[in-house]
């Protein structure tokens, strides 16, 4: 885009509306075109001063963002970034707006109120060039129903036939909520997903696609069988591995340091699934911004593995699944609306993964959090 990024801030905190403009005009391809303080001034300055991005605060007086936000996804079609503040109740609404239409969302640092906003400056330009690029906001994927869970299940382990890694970013929540709707109750694979999400959303993210959901669906916790029928939702500021034990096998999360400013990274996750379960492993990249997951993917392709990267078409953000296509590392490029049944098909298999060959001489291989290998 040769002009200038045309932004207009609201937020109903005075600071903010003085932080938010100082910290992007730092970027010379952005300009702040104005400031209000609820969405009823929101709004009318939208039609006045034809903005390219909105950030937007959602709590807020009088027409507080998410009202705003059902306006501007109904008539206006302008991307929103959501400035969202890092409590539970911030976390809840966050999720709302992005269910509603919201590009994306940045978190407010804890020292936001004494004006150091530093922390996000980056991430905050760098979301709305890509907002602006993006052009008007896609298709809106529309919410599933609650799904009831089948009281006959038992808590008995029900050994996988395949684990599938997903790595997601930008456009993720929408799309795990759609394609999770869609796995029956007896998916035979286990599912482990990185989504890029703070640290205190993950959890409540996990609470929303289990309601939608008829598998399970969960905030993973270190021990974590892997299941068929379930699926684990790595926790912001963590990342996610997986290790082969001789009882079953099971999630393991680190505190290793972020991998290309990423924690949780897909690349960590994708390597892991593919160090353990070689060929039994399904990595799968989704909508997003930048490039996290394409080296891993081409780490699971190598073990032998399928890899799969959603069709660009039907994602918010192509760059992560077009980063993995563009390097070879994709074997099958799949939409959205047909995931569910390809993986479904491609998990299908005579025998649940504690009773196929293993692939390590019979041995159990434990991965030490340095990448050392050892036999159990």
């Amino acid at each position: 885009m040769s002009e200038k990024i045309r932004v207009l801030v609201v937020d109903d905190s005075a600071l903010m509306r003085k932080l938010i403009p100082q910290v992007l005009q730092r970027d010379p391809s952005i300009e702040v075109v104005g400031t209000a303080m609820d969405g009823e001034v929101g709004l009318r300055k939208l039609e006045e001063l034809k903005p390219h991005v909105v950030t937007l605060d959602l709590d807020m007086p009088r027409m507080d963002g998410l009202e705003m936000l059902r306006q501007i996804t109904r008539k206006h079609r302008v991307p929103v970034i959501v400035v969202s503040a890092q409590t539970e109740r911030g976390a809840s609404v966050t999720l709302k707006a992005l269910s509603l239409g919201a590009f994306d969302f940045v978190t407010k640092p804890p020292e936001a109120a004494s004006g150091r906003m530093d922390q996000i400056a980056a991430e905050l330009a760098l979301k709305i060039k890509v907002a602006a690029g993006s052009g008007a906001p896609k298709m809106i994927i529309t919410v599933p129903p609650l799904k009831q869970k089948d009281p006959r299940r038992t808590a008995m382990p029900n050994w996988p036939t395949r684990i599938v890694a997903i790595g997601i970013s930008t456009g993720g929540p929408n799309a795990l909520q759609y394609l999770f709707s869609q796995l029956p109750a007896d998916f035979p694979g286990c599912i482990l997903v990185v989504q890029h999400m703070p640290e205190g959303f993950t959890e409540m993210f996990a609470r929303r696609l289990d309601e939608c959901s008829a598998i399970e669906v969960k905030e993973a916790q270190s021990g974590d069988l892997l299941l068929a029928g379930r699926a684990l939702v790595c926790p912001g500021n963590r990342h996610i591995k997986v290790r082969r034990m001789e009882h079953g096998n099971v999630a393991i999360l680190v505190d290793q340091p972020r991998v290309n400013g990423h924690r949780p990274s897909a690349n960590v996750l994708f390597h892991s699934v593919a160090q353990e379960f070689g060929s039994s492993a399904i990595g799968v990249l989704m909508t997003g911004m930048g490039d996290d997951g394409a080296e891993g993917l081409g780490a699971i392709q190598a073990a032998g593995g399928m890899t799969i990267a959603q069709s660009l078409d039907t994602c918010i953000v192509d760059s992560m699944p077009r980063s993995a296509i563009e390097r070879g590392f994709a074997g099958r490029v799949v939409s959205l609306s047909n995931l569910s049944s390809y993986l479904q098909a491609k998990c299908i298999a005579e025998r649940p993964l504690s009773e196929q060959a293993n692939q390590n001489s019979g041995a159990d291989i434990l991965t030490t959090e340095s990448g050392a290998r050892r036999r159990s």
